[in-house]
């Protein structure tokens, strides 16, 4: 073991007894390797840089300190071997959850909530020349034709609200849902426009929206992660994992990719000839090494490390547990329309419902197949998207009164939508309608709703015109949601912030963002 005097490190001598003076020398020399000098040089530098980064693992910002911009600057730093502790929010706020359910491809909000009657009595008359000028399209390309709603609307619930027959389930709950019908979004491709609803940016490397969440709060279940997520649908989104990812937050706020079927973390149990104490020790041993590397180095993505570790031996027990449908009674995985011996959408809300009770603080399912163009009958809304809605329609009425009969929805925001709008307009591709019936994507109007969680429930905000093609009445842009569901959560979205490149990053990132006030109870 070295020790120091005067503030210098005396490291143990390299030299053999009965060296000769020059040979003593040259082995000091060579003691001091490139290595050394970078590892003290890299030592003083590194903590500098992390101190300018204001990371959480860093105990170097007070909360009566400023940030770049000059306003007070909450406190999110943490015992770093306790990294996803609880931390409060800004204020009270009515959420203390979040469920996800992003439909990814994009749903069209003309067949389930947005109903243009007048659209619908123009069917296939061509399209107005205005819808075109100056437009950007992902497929259409000529003068395509008006389509008209290829389901039947009506009215329902106390409310009143539009509905179409495809969510026969979800319609019992309509005096619940929060509809907001003036969603738009500047991308029109579905991996940017999907980066933007779920990391507030279309480009990679920002952190996803629940990873903000988890670095903000923490989670108060301290053996399953604090953002977990589900994908079904036979894909994954075309975001890829980045749209769980934590960009520039520390890794351990990143979202865990869990199963409702077979192992819910691939390779998270041991192997057979591995026993229980036999990994504890090993993880110890392991422990160990990364301690010493954090205490040589400083970085904290060490620290990360041997929190995940210690994560992984505790979740082998609770993530198994929380997972296994089969503890449900067969009226719930009847409610739910679930069976444990498939994957399915439904087995993941039963999952969702089971993490929310036990503290997951955010929980994202992402259902795969709604980009409906009509390139082929599973793509198509006359055949794939009525199955979509079968697919999701009886889980998501299941979640909601499962939730609401548990009293968790007051306290659980659930949120449902895609990452744009569909046309109205009958796709076609070089002049040629589609063999069956599809839309292009369409970033000016898009509906998504909100249950629970300090949303007014049963009404409907935003407007669409008459053919549901563009906002004519409050617009709300990605960044307005995300400033209202993380006020629902308890932040002023300016103040949930990380030091990075020089900003004050934040979720809503640099523009404007306003919390739409007119949809919270």
């Amino acid at each position: 073991m070295s020790d120091s005097t005067n503030g210098a490190t005396k490291l143990p001598s390299p030299v053999p007894a009965g060296t000769s003076h020059r040979e003593e020398r040259f082995a000091l020399l060579q003691a001091q390797t490139r290595r050394h000098f970078l590892r003290s040089f890299t030592a003083g530098v590194g903590s500098m840089f992390l101190g300018t980064l204001g990371s959480p693992f860093v105990s170097t910002v007070g909360a009566a300190e400023r940030g770049i911009d000059g306003s007070p600057r909450l406190e999110f730093t943490r015992d770093p071997s306790h990294p996803l502790s609880v931390l409060p929010p800004q204020f009270a706020g009515r959420a203390k959850r979040i469920i996800y359910l992003h439909m990814a491809g994009a749903p069209s909000q003309l067949e389930l909530f947005d109903h243009k009657p007048d659209l619908t009595r123009l069917d296939g008359q061509q399209c107005p020349a205005s819808f075109l000028a100056g437009k950007r399209f992902a497929f259409i390309s000529g003068v395509p034709k008006l389509l008209g709603a290829q389901y039947p609307f009506h009215q329902s619930g106390k409310s009143g609200q539009w509905i179409s027959d495809r969510m026969p389930h979800l319609e019992k709950h309509i005096d619940d849902l929060c509809l907001i019908k003036s969603m738009r979004t500047d991308q029109f491709n579905h991996a940017p426009a999907q980066l933007l609803v779920q990391t507030g940016n279309a480009r990679l490397g920002y952190p996803s929206m629940g990873s903000w969440v988890i670095y903000g709060l923490g989670t108060e279940n301290q053996n399953l992660p604090g953002f977990i997520v589900l994908v079904s649908g036979g894909n994954q989104p075309d975001g890829g994992k980045q749209l769980w990812g934590s960009g520039f937050l520390p890794s351990v706020y990143q979202g865990v990719q869990c199963r409702s079927h077979g192992e819910p973390v691939l390779y998270l149990e041991n192997p057979s000839d591995v026993s229980r104490p036999l990994r504890r020790r090993m993880l110890d041993a392991v422990d160990e090494i990364n301690r010493q590397a954090y205490a040589e180095f400083g970085n904290p993505e060490t620290v990360t490390r041997i929190a995940q570790y210690e994560m992984a031996f505790r979740m082998q027990m609770d993530a198994t547990d929380a997972m296994d449908i089969h503890k449900e009674s067969p009226a719930v995985l009847a409610a739910y329309g679930a069976n444990p011996a498939e994957s399915s959408f439904a087995n993941n809300c039963v999952v969702a419902r089971r993490l929310a009770e036990r503290g997951v603080r955010f929980i994202q399912l992402y259902h795969w197949g709604w980009d409906d163009h009509g390139t082929s009958a599973k793509d198509s809304l006359n055949i794939g998207f009525a199955d979509r809605c079968r697919e999701t329609d009886q889980p998501i009425a299941a979640l909601l009164t499962d939730l609401k009969a548990r009293g968790m929805l007051e306290d659980t925001l659930v949120v449902w939508g895609g990452e744009f709008g569909r046309t109205s307009m009958r796709e076609n591709r070089n002049g040629q309608v589609m063999q069956f019936i599809g839309r292009d994507h369409n970033p000016g109007a898009f509906t998504i709703w909100m249950a629970g969680g300090g949303i007014k429930p049963g009404m409907c905000y935003g407007e669409t015109d008459a053919m549901g093609y563009e906002i004519v009445k409050d617009p709300v842009e990605v960044r307005d949601l995300h400033a209202t569901m993380l006020y629902t959560l308890g932040f002023d979205h300016h103040k949930l912030n990380y030091s990075f490149q020089g900003l004050e990053q934040k979720l809503t990132s640099v523009k404007p963002a306003r919390v739409v006030a007119e949809v919270l109870a």
